[in-house]
C-alpha cells in the first residue's frame, strides 16, 4: 500500500513535469534575448516539451505497466534531472529545443506511473483523496509555475538568468528519484504485454499533425505544409482507432484499449477533461499575455496578479472532498457555474473601464475563476479513474495525462492565437473580452456534460 510518505513522493513527481509546462513561458523573452533564438525556434523552445509530453505519455503509461510502475518512475525523475541540467546549460537555441523535447519525453515516462501508482495501490477513501489531492497539485502546478519562473528570472540567480528555472528542478527530481526507491511500492500489471508499435506510430503522426502547425503556425506566418499537416491529422486518427479495434478484436493489447471507453465514468469524465483542460490553459496564456503585453507589467508582478486565482483554487481543493462525499458529480457541475460567472466578471471588468483595467480589479473574477476551476479539477481525475481495473492502471492513467496535457497546449495554441490575431484588429480589452466569452461558453458545456457524470464518485 501507498503510505504518506510515498504519496507526497509521486505528487512531487507529478508537480515538476507539470511546473515545466508553464514556467518558461515568463523566460522567452530574456532567452530570445540572450541565445538570439527568434519567433519560431522561440515557440520551439516552449512547443517542444509539450509535444514530446503528449504523444508520449500513453507509451510511458504502458511501459510502467510492463516493467514496474516504480521502476519507470525512479528512470524518468532520474532522466528528467539530467535533461534539466542539459536545458539550463544549452550553449544555443536549438540546443536548448533538443533538450527540451528530451525533457518532455522523460516526463512522459515519469507522470503516469504517479495515477497509475496511486491507483494499484490504494483503494477506497485513500484512492479519493490521493486522486483528489492530484487534482489540487495539477492546477496548482501551472499557476505557480508561472509565478516562480518570473520570480526565477528576476532574481538572476549567481547570474543565471534564465537558466535557474531549467536548473532547479535537478535536485528536487534527484530527490524524487531517491524517495521513491524508498517509499514508493512496486506495481505493474499481471500479464506484461508488449509495445503496440502500429498504434503507438499512428497516434504520434496524429498528434504532431495536430500539434506542430497549431504552435509553430503563427511563428512561420502559416505556409502550406501546416495546412496540409491539419488536414492529415483525422486521417492519422482515424487509422489509429480502426488499427486499435483491431489488434483488440484479435486478442492482443492495443496502445489504447478502446474498450477502456465503455467504462462510463472513463468515456463521460474524459469528454468533461477536453473543454475543462483546453479552456484552463488558455486562460492562464492569454492572462500572461495581458498582464505584460497590454498592462506592461514585469514577468514578477505578472505572475503574483494570479496568486488569487491559486488560493481559490486551493481553497476549493481543500473542501472538495467533503463536498464530493456529500454531492457527488454535482461539484463539478456547480464549479462550471462558477468558474463562468469569473470569466463573465472579467468581461465586464475589461469592457467596462480598460483604462483602469490592473490585477487589483482582475482580483474577484480572477478569484471566482480559480474557486470554480478546483471544484471541477479535484473530482475530475477521481471520476475517470474510479472505474478502472488496478491491471489497467497505466493505460487508463496515460490516456487520462494524454488528454488533460494535450487540451491544455490546444487551448494555448487555439485561444492564444486567436487572442493574438484579434488584438490588432479589435484592441486589447475586446480581443480579451471575446476570447473570455468562448472560454464561458466552454464552462457551459462542462457544466451540461457534468450533468451526465455518475453521481456517485468513487
Amino acid at each position: 500500500m501507498l503510505g504518506t510518505a510515498g504519496l507526497v513522493t509521486v505528487l512531487l513527481g507529478a508537480f515538476l513535469p507539470m511546473l515545466d509546462f508553464f514556467i518558461v513561458n515568463v523566460a522567452l523573452p530574456t532567452i530570445d534575448h540572450d541565445l538570439v533564438a527568434g519567433p519560431a525556434v522561440l515557440e520551439l523552445v516552449a512547443a517542444g516539451y509539450g509535444i514530446a509530453f503528449a504523444v508520449l505519455l500513453v507509451l510511458g503509461g504502458r511501459l510502467g505497466d510492463t516493467y514496474g510502475r516504480r521502476r519507470l518512475f525512479i528512470a524518468g525523475a532520474v532522466l528528467f534531472a539530467l535533461t534539466s541540467l542539459a536545458c539550463g546549460v544549452a550553449p544555443t537555441a536549438w540546443t536548448l529545443v533538443a533538450a527540451r523535447v528530451a525533457q518532455g519525453a522523460s516526463a512522459a515516462l515519469l507522470l503516469p506511473q504517479v495515477l497509475a501508482t496511486i491507483t494499484a495501490t490504494t483503494s477506497g477513501q485513500q484512492r479519493a483523496r490521493a486522486l483528489g489531492i492530484y487534482g489540487a497539485v495539477g492546477g496548482i502546478s501551472v499557476v505557480i509555475g508561472q509565478v516562480l519562473g518570473g520570480l526565477l528570472v528576476s532574481a538572476d540567480l549567481f547570474g543565471s538568468g534564465w537558466r535557474s528555472v531549467f536548473l532547479l528542478n535537478v535536485p528536487f527530481a534527484l530527490l524524487t528519484a531517491v524517495l521513491a526507491a524508498r517509499f514508493v511500492p512496486e506495481s505493474r500489471a499481471q500479464q506484461a504485454a508488449g509495445v503496440d508499435l502500429p498504434g503507438t506510430a499512428l497516434l504520434t503522426a496524429a498528434l504532431l499533425a495536430l500539434f506542430v502547425p497549431l504552435m509553430e503556425g503563427r511563428a512561420v506566418d502559416w505556409p502550406v505544409w501546416t495546412w496540409v499537416s491539419l488536414a492529415s491529422f483525422p486521417v492519422f486518427a482515424a487509422a489509429f482507432l480502426r488499427v486499435e479495434r483491431k489488434a483488440e478484436r484479435e486478442g492482443r493489447v492495443p496502445l489504447v484499449p478502446l474498450s477502456l471507453l465503455e467504462i462510463p465514468e472513463m468515456r463521460r469524465g474524459l469528454g468533461v477533461a477536453v473543454p475543462y483542460f483546453t479552456g484552463f490553459g488558455g486562460f492562464m496564456f492569454v492572462i500572461a499575455l495581458t498582464l505584460q503585453n497590454g498592462l506592461h507589467e514585469g514577468p514578477v508582478a505578472a505572475g503574483w496578479a494570479l496568486v488569487p486565482m491559486a488560493v481559490g483554487y486551493f481553497s476549493a481543493s481543500l473542501a472538495g472532498p467533503r463536498l464530493v462525499s456529500r454531492f457527488g458529480s454535482r461539484v463539478i457541475t456547480v464549479g462550471a457555474v462558477v468558474q463562468g460567472l469569473g470569466l463573465v466578471t472579467l468581461i465586464g471588468t475589461a469592457l467596462g473601464d480598460w483604462s483602469h483595467f490592473s490585477p487589483l480589479r482582475m482580483l474577484p473574477g480572477v478569484a471566482l475563476a480559480g474557486i470554480g476551476q478546483g471544484l471541477v479539477g479535484m473530482p475530475l481525475f477521481r471520476v475517470v479513474l474510479s472505474r478502472v481495473p488496478a491491471e489497467r492502471a497505466g493505460v487508463g492513467s496515460g490516456v487520462l495525462a494524454t488528454t488533460q496535457q494535450s487540451s491544455l497546449a490546444l487551448g494555448v495554441a487555439t485561444l492564444g492565437t486567436l487572442f493574438i490575431s484579434l488584438v490588432p484588429a479589435l484592441g486589447m480589452a475586446n480581443a480579451l473580452a471575446l476570447v473570455l466569452a468562448i472560454q464561458a461558453l466552454g464552462s457551459l458545456l462542462i457544466g451540461w456534460l457534468s450533468i451526465r457524470l455518475p453521481r456517485s464518485v468513487g
